[in-house]
């Protein structure tokens, strides 16, 4: 773990030193064609360094923020689009800040705004709530929890340890991301969009996939992907069903990324079925506008219905195609694995014995 450490610093001090040459150089070169070649290198680095991590807590992290989001990122900044490009510039932490970290800031503020609570969001002393503390503590605890109980899954049934694992990914990507905001908001005073909306209160495949969960892939699918696809498609076949192949593509496009990351952490070949997964989401959230329009809000179903089967289809097909690569190469063993080191490792700084975590087979 300790040389695992070691690689982990060295990527992100080569990928936080290379955007000096995006803020420094490329930023005075005209946009469009000339500025996306000369951000060709630094693209290919972001592809290439998740490569030199093999765990699971820091390569896939590393892989999400540099070879999906950063990579996305640059992409729009070639075309002068947020949320890099900004007149006047943006200051250089905040550049490095928002390119290799998934977050969003908020562009609702004034910053001459005399509210309070826009001067606590701007400040740079902009102090984390109890409130969110709590939650925080709580997620903490219930993915601990989670971690332990895995210890007994042989006497557990096949469909408990799946919905541990919807957990376990909720919880884990929540609290990661999360933790990749709190210095960005305390050191540089940016008030930051929300990453996750309590996406198990969803009513509906749209609202679970647009509103709730993992905001951060939708702020960047939506200029990448679904605004270009809808403008390109719209004198074809008109502004209504220009939506039908901006949503696939959407989901098509974030499919075969999550394929890329899943590549990066088991080096074996695709199998596609995660990206099938999405692929189908696509489709479903198609369909379901298709159907509210037809009904014109007219006939909806209660929230204490309409609820549970959004997320019970989200977990039944996440059963059937985006969890079995995990499974089949061994990814969820090797994550636990790792979830007890950090554990251990936490333990001994608090100084709370850990010797009743067992190995896992």
């Amino acid at each position: 773990m300790d040389a695992e450490i070691q690689s982990f610093i060295k990527v992100w001090f080569v990928a936080i030193t290379s955007l000096f040459y995006s803020y420094f150089l490329v930023q005075r070169i005209p946009t469009g064609l000339p500025r996306l070649v000369s951000l060709l290198p630094i693209i290919y680095l972001f592809i290439t360094l998740p490569l030199s991590l093999t765990s699971f807590h820091l390569g896939a992290p590393t892989a999400f923020y540099l070879l999906w989001l950063g990579n996305f990122k640059l992409l729009l900044f070639s075309f002068n689009q947020c949320p890099l490009a900004s007149n006047p510039p943006l200051p250089l932490l905040h550049f490095i800040s928002i390119a290799l970290l998934p977050i969003k800031t908020k562009t609702n503020l004034q910053p001459n705004s005399s509210s309070k609570n826009s001067k606590e969001q701007d400040s740079p002393h902009f102090k984390i709530s109890g409130r969110a503390l709590l939650v925080f503590g709580i997620k903490f605890l219930l993915l601990a929890k989670i971690i332990v109980i895995y210890q007994y899954r042989d006497q557990l049934h096949q469909s408990v340890i799946f919905a541990l694992y919807c957990c376990h990914l909720y919880l884990g990507v929540d609290l990661c991301l999360a933790i990749t905001a709190v210095p960005v908001r305390a050191i540089l005073g940016l008030g930051t969009e929300p990453q996750f909306n309590q996406p198990y209160l969803a009513t509906s495949l749209q609202d679970f996939w647009g509103r709730r969960w993992n905001l951060m892939v939708t702020s960047i699918l939506r200029p990448t992907v679904y605004n270009p696809i809808r403008r390109s498609s719209t004198p074809i076949v008109g502004r209504k069903w220009s939506l039908v192949p901006a949503v696939l593509a959407t989901f098509l496009v974030s499919g075969l990324m999550h394929e890329v990351i899943y590549y990066y952490q088991s080096r074996a070949s695709p199998t596609w079925e995660v990206t099938w997964f999405f692929v189908l989401h696509g489709v479903c959230v198609v369909a379901e506008i298709a159907v509210k329009k037809a009904f014109n809000g007219r006939r909806q179903l209660p929230r204490v219905v309409s609820g549970p089967l959004t997320i019970g289809f989200v977990a039944i097909t996440g059963a059937w195609l985006f969890f079995p690569q995990v499974i089949r190469h061994r990814l969820d063993v090797k994550a636990i694995k790792e979830s007890y080191i950090w554990l251990r490792l936490l333990g001994e700084k608090l100084g709370v014995p850990t010797q009743w975590l067992a190995p896992l087979h």
